[in-house]
C-alpha cells in the first residue's frame, strides 16, 4: 500500500466520529456549553501557561469545537499573529464562525488526518481535540508537517476514567442496567475520550508522530457537573460514555430511560454541594516539540 493509500484509509476511518459530532452530539454540546465552558477554559489557561503564545505567532488550534480557544489565541498572538482553528465537524465550525465573528481567528472545516497546506505554524494547541482521531499517529504526523522545526505542541487529554469518577460511575451504572448493544445504527464518537489516558500510549503516539521533548503534566480540577442533580443527569446522559451507551441503544431501551435516570440520580447524590453537583476532571496536558 502506498503512502497515499495509507492516508486515505486513515482518513476514511474518521467518518464515523465526524458523523457523530456533526449529528446528535452537536446539539447536545451546544446545549451544555454554558455549563461546560468555565472549567474547559480553565484547562485552556493552564495550557497557555505551560506554552505561552507569543505576539506575532501563527498558531494552529485542533478540534476546536465552538471555537473559544481559537478566539482567545487570536487575542494572545495579537494583530501581527494569526490563529487558525480546525474541526472536522462542519456544524461546529459554522457556529464557531457565527459566535466569534468579531474575532481575528480563522476557522476551517478540516480533518487533521488530511494534509494542511496553510503553514508553517509557530505552535499548535488542542483542548480535548485529539482523543477522537481514528489514527492519532497519522494525524500528529500531519500536524508536525505543518509546524516549524522545534515548534511546540500542547494538548489537553483526559486521564484514565477511574480518575474522572463522575463519568466512570455513570458509565458503570448504565452498563449494569442495559450493557452495550452488539448492533447499532448510531455513530460512535470514535476511539473515545479516554483513548489517550495512558501515559505510555500518549508518549509513544507523540514520538511516532514526529515529536520530542514530551512531558505530561497532570492537571486536576473540580468541575460543575450540574447546578442540580437533574441537570447533572442530563449532562452524563447527553455526552460521555454513559450517554453514548444510551444513544447506541436508541428507541430499543426507551422504556428503561426513567429507570436509568433514577439510578443516575442516586449516584449523583453523594456529589451534591452548596455549589451544585461537583465532580473531578483529571487530565494530562501534554507538551512536546516537533523533532
Amino acid at each position: 500500500m502506498s503512502t497515499s493509500d495509507i492516508g486515505q484509509a486513515a482518513l476514511a476511518d474518521n467518518t464515523e466520529a465526524i458523523s457523530a459530532w456533526d449529528g446528535p452530539l452537536f446539539e447536545r454540546w451546544v446545549e451544555l456549553t454554558g455549563l461546560n465552558l468555565p472549567w474547559l477554559q480553565a484547562f485552556s489557561q493552564r495550557a497557555f501557561e505551560l506554552t505561552p503564545p507569543q505576539q506575532g505567532w501563527h498558531v494552529l488550534d485542533l478540534g476546536v469545537g465552538l471555537g473559544d480557544t481559537t478566539a482567545r489565541l487570536a487575542d494572545l498572538v495579537g494583530p501581527e499573529g494569526r490563529a487558525v482553528g480546525l474541526d472536522a465537524s462542519r456544524r461546529m465550525i459554522e457556529k464557531a464562525r457565527a459566535d466569534h465573528a468579531s474575532s481575528r481567528a480563522t476557522f476551517l472545516v478540516h480533518d487533521a488526518q488530511e494534509p494542511l497546506e496553510d503553514g508553517p505554524f509557530d505552535a499548535a494547541y488542542a483542548r480535548f481535540g485529539t482523543m477522537f482521531f481514528a489514527n492519532p499517529v497519522w494525524a500528529l504526523r500531519r500536524v508536525a508537517a505543518a509546524l516549524k522545526p522545534g515548534a511546540p505542541i500542547t494538548t489537553v487529554v483526559w486521564r484514565r476514567r477511574e480518575d474522572n469518577e463522575y463519568m466512570y460511575d455513570a458509565q458503570r451504572i448504565v452498563e449494569q442496567l442495559i450493557g452495550r448493544p452488539d448492533e447499532y445504527d448510531e455513530p460512535t464518537c470514535g476511539p473515545g475520550p479516554f483513548s489517550m489516558a495512558n501515559a505510555d500510549t500518549v508518549t509513544d503516539q507523540h514520538l511516532a508522530g514526529g515529536f520530542t521533548d514530551i512531558a505530561l503534566h497532570r492537571t486536576d480540577r473540580p468541575m460543575l457537573v450540574g447546578r442540580t442533580v437533574d441537570e447533572a443527569v442530563d449532562m452524563v446522559t447527553a455526552i460521555g460514555p454513559a450517554g453514548e451507551l444510551i444513544r447506541l441503544w436508541g428507541d430499543r431501551m426507551a422504556h428503561r430511560h426513567e429507570e436509568i435516570r433514577d439510578a443516575l440520580r442516586a449516584g449523583m447524590e453523594e456529589r451534591v454541594t452548596d455549589d451544585g453537583v461537583i465532580g473531578r476532571a483529571s487530565c494530562w496536558i501534554v507538551t512536546a516539540r516537533r523533532a
